[in-house]
């Protein structure tokens, strides 16, 4: 026969648990995120007025304080369960209300700045192919090189000429007859 509170023990432990793995899930794509090679890779070589630098810190920042907040809320509902304290339940209740309100504007942001992210990677390799294309000797040929490698593209269509010579330099071996993708 079981009592009261190990029934409520046995009902509550999986969504704790889900919460916990949410969070844990939230963390990782975070980390991956951030220190994943595409991502790092433009960020360093963005340039200071450009914008990727800071979504990039920032989505970085709030990933990890979504999840944190979600492992805690997790943590106070199951001590909360197994301790029947009201205090513990209300806290845990103010993080998962702190993490629905830190959704919310992340979410507006999302719809109000759909673009934002895609137009600032796009202007970086804009800014390091123009710099290649007019100076061969740039350090910025082995960026664009590293960035040609690592989102296996190779080029682009350039409306100020000819840019095979700049293709063939920095796109990897067999992709520089798919120039401009």
């Amino acid at each position: 026969v079981c009592t009261q509170q190990e029934l409520l023990l046995c009902k509550s432990l999986p969504k704790t648990l889900l919460f916990q793995l949410l969070g844990l899930s939230i963390a990782t794509l975070s980390t991956v995120t951030h220190y994943g090679l595409h991502f790092t890779l433009i960020s360093n070589i963005s340039l200071d007025g450009n914008s990727y630098r800071v979504i990039h810190y920032r989505a970085f920042y709030f990933g990890i304080c979504l999840s944190m907040t979600l492992i805690l809320a997790a943590l106070l509902s199951s001590a909360a369960t197994v301790r029947e304290s009201q205090c513990l339940t209300a806290m845990g209740f103010f993080c998962f209300a702190l993490a629905f309100c830190g959704l919310i504007p992340a979410a507006c942001w999302r719809y109000t700045h759909s673009t934002e992210v895609e137009d600032s990677m796009m202007d970086v390799y804009d800014f390091v192919y123009e710099e290649v294309r007019r100076n061969t000797s740039s350090f910025r040929r082995h960026e664009l090189t590293a960035i040609h490698k690592a989102f296996l593209c190779c080029g682009k269509h350039s409306p100020f000429g000819d840019t095979t010579n700049v293709e063939h330099k920095t796109c990897p071996p067999g992709q520089a007859h798919d120039a401009g993708q």
